[in-house]
């Protein structure tokens, strides 16, 4: 497909500006993954690229989008932070025009053979996700384009999300969209933004009870354009029994003896400095980042949870291999440098969830986003005032709803959190179930009809200090962390 927009694009022969120096005055420059020309009181961000080869070809990013901004409904899911898993982009020039391709990593042929990669490449559908005219073009080759269509369109799919919980159909509107002037230029990442405006003549319920005027709802929409990690990652094939959340995708190189459809793990590049170590301190620890919108106690309730993992990571041989800390004052919660723990508020009590960006070639986490709805704690506080009494609220004993919901706050984020062990998993999920529950259960459950990888694994020697061990913590997760390596080394 590209070879057909590539003559297209030459046969239009339109001319190109090339006075680069008059194409950027009066722009503030910032240099970063790409340098960058943005207006001072907003309206105009422009990007200079790299001057493209000779197929064209001038760069190739992770491209992620988000919402800085929620609409407040758990209903309709719209939270501030939620974001997708971020794609593959490539960056191609022919002609007047740059061109945004999403590939298709979907359907892939991991084969040393070209002409194999290239007839898979060819048989499945890539995308335009954007395009633009060059503006000017630098005596380096450099290419000047203009971003703002780029960052104020609906790229989240915020129109789509509301048509189809059922809240009308919501338009665009370009004259109420801006470019704000506050952009973020780091050497490996961009974090962009841009203000857009939906309207409709009948929105539904939900925007009706979250939105300060329902016919016109307006969002900040974040895009991050992130270098791709450098070499050195050790890819590490999906096992479902070590219930690792993945990175899917079809290899059409497969033996005629092997299934068609591969995972790979999503986890952290963390690494020994000693590899050969049973012990030893990381290269670079894994940090979480509590929202600073969560408010005492439960703030001190979410960094005493979350820094439970820590000891997981100790007795797994990882010396400080993670961390927690307050996320710092001026730093972006979407910036993909912070793993974030996101303090949410809808109207109503909702989910908490967990995701984040990966390299979509290989799974290498590169920002992990946790959602924690703020009702989570008020709920469980309700729970127990109907149990118990509302009476004992506030009174401080071992029956005050209050502390207990609390205390239940920071068992329930060991359990919920962003795993940020090696597996890397978005959910903690059953692994951090296994850390809390009694080793009764989980044997109970490893022999349960549904759970039949978990009753195979029972016959390998090396589970059972899993199922046995007297501190049913952090020990069972750095036994888990070692069961997932081993299962590693027997494919």
């Amino acid at each position: 497909m590209w070879r057909c927009v590539l003559v297209m694009c030459l046969l239009s022969g339109t001319a190109i500006a090339d006075d680069f120096s008059d194409a950027i005055a009066h722009l503030s420059q910032q240099d970063g993954l790409w340098t960058m020309y943005i207006a001072e009181h907003g309206g105009k961000v422009m990007a200079e690229l790299p001057a493209a080869g000779e197929t064209g070809f001038v760069d190739q990013i992770i491209y992620a989008t988000a919402l800085r901004t929620g609409l407040g409904s758990n209903p309709v899911g719209l939270d501030r932070g939620a974001g997708d898993a971020g794609r593959l982009v490539t960056i191609m020039h022919s002609g007047d025009q740059v061109y945004f391709i999403a590939d298709n990593l979907e359907y892939r042929a991991d084969s040393s053979d070209p002409f194999e990669r290239r007839a898979t490449q060819e048989s499945f559908a890539s995308s335009i996700i954007w395009s633009t005219p060059v503006v000017a073009r630098s005596e380096k080759g450099t290419l000047l384009i203009d971003l703002g269509q780029f960052l104020a369109r609906d790229s989240v799919g915020i129109a789509q999300r509301l048509k189809a919980t059922g809240q009308g159909v919501f338009n665009l509107d370009k004259s109420r969209s801006v470019v704000p002037p506050e952009q973020l230029v780091f050497p490996d990442n961009l974090e962009l933004e841009a203000i857009i405006t939906l309207t409709s003549n009948s929105p539904g319920s939900e925007v009706r009870a979250t939105a300060a005027d329902p016919t016109s709802v307006s969002f900040a929409v974040h895009h991050s354009l992130v270098r791709l990690p450098a070499p050195g990652y050790k890819v590490r094939e999906a096992d479902a029994r070590t219930a690792t959340i993945d990175v899917t995708y079809y290899d059409m190189a497969q033996p005629l003896d092997q299934p068609l459809f591969r995972g790979l793990a999503r986890r952290f590049r963390l690494e020994k400095t000693d590899p050969t170590a049973a012990r030893s301190p990381v290269k670079k620890p894994i940090v979480f980042y509590i929202d600073r919108g969560a408010p005492e106690p439960v703030r001190t309730a979410l960094i005493e949870g979350t820094r439970w993992w820590a000891d997981a990571f100790d007795a797994a041989g990882f010396i400080d291999g993670f961390k927690v800390e307050l996320l710092p004052e001026g730093a972006h919660p979407l910036d993909v440098r912070y793993n974030v723990v996101q303090w949410v508020h809808r109207q109503t009590r909702g989910w908490s969830y967990g995701g984040g960006i990966a390299d979509p070639r290989t799974g290498e986490m590169i920002k992990a986003r946790v959602t924690l709805g703020s009702q989570r704690v008020r709920q469980d506080r309700m729970i127990f005032e109907g149990l118990t009494s509302r009476n004992q609220t506030g009174a401080g004993g071992p029956n005050d709803p209050l502390e207990v919901a609390l205390a239940m706050s920071t068992e329930q984020w060991r359990a919920r959190t962003q795993t940020p062990e090696l597996l890397a998993r978005p959910w903690a999920g059953s692994l951090a179930l296994a850390a809390v529950l009694p080793s009764q259960a989980l044997v109970r459950a490893s022999h349960a009809p549904h759970s039949a990888s978990k009753a195979h694994l029972l016959g390998k020697e090396w589970f059972t200090p899993w199922i046995a061990s007297s501190r049913p913590q952090a020990s069972c997760i750095a036994a888990w962390i070692s069961l997932e390596s081993r299962f590693h080394k027997e494919r």
